[in-house]
């Protein structure tokens, strides 16, 4: 049987989110955006990589206000999160996708990882990206380190800005 070595998995597998603080909340408040995988700041909202990503590219955009509940959510940051969503395609098609999954899991039930604080899920799809692996293995193939993703979607994102969208 081969192995496929995936140690960053064993902080999630383990359960250690954080403790009581809120993971997202302390991206939010850091400045260190490379460390933190922050690969935009909006006026109400945040973009990050996933750290357990199901796809490269896979990136949450996140309310700066913690709330739990899509309606809680002001018009203000419904606007802006739904912008930068857009946005985020705009950048993410540089990986050339053949499709999107857009979402919220919104409580524990639905699947949401961290259900306190609202976020939305932009995965970039190719067909043929599910395989057998999730199926047999329970276990995901991702083909390129969040660093390099990281660098890859800042540079596609500068290049976006430089042409004004």
């Amino acid at each position: 049987m081969n192995q496929i070595w995936a140690p960053w998995r064993m902080v999630y597998i383990g359960g250690d989110h954080g403790g009581d603080k809120c993971v997202f909340c302390e991206k939010i408040k850091s400045t260190n955006d490379e460390k933190n995988l922050v690969l935009l700041r909006g006026n109400k909202t945040i973009v990050i990589l996933n750290l357990y990503p199901y796809n490269n590219g896979h990136l949450l955009i996140i309310p700066k206000r913690h709330v739990g509940d899509i309606l809680e959510l002001t018009d203000e940051e419904m606007t802006e999160l739904f912008q930068m969503t857009q946005k985020m395609i705009r950048v993410l098609r540089s990986y050339n996708p053949q499709g999107f999954n857009v979402g919220a899991n919104i409580g524990r039930a639905a699947g949401a990882g961290i259900p306190g604080h609202f976020h939305i899920h932009v995965v970039p799809r190719w067909v043929g990206d599910t395989n057998f692996m999730p199926v047999i293995g329970d276990v995901r193939v991702i083909s390129e380190s969040l660093e390099g993703t990281y660098k890859k979607l800042k540079e596609a994102l500068a290049a976006l800005d430089a042409r004004g969208n």
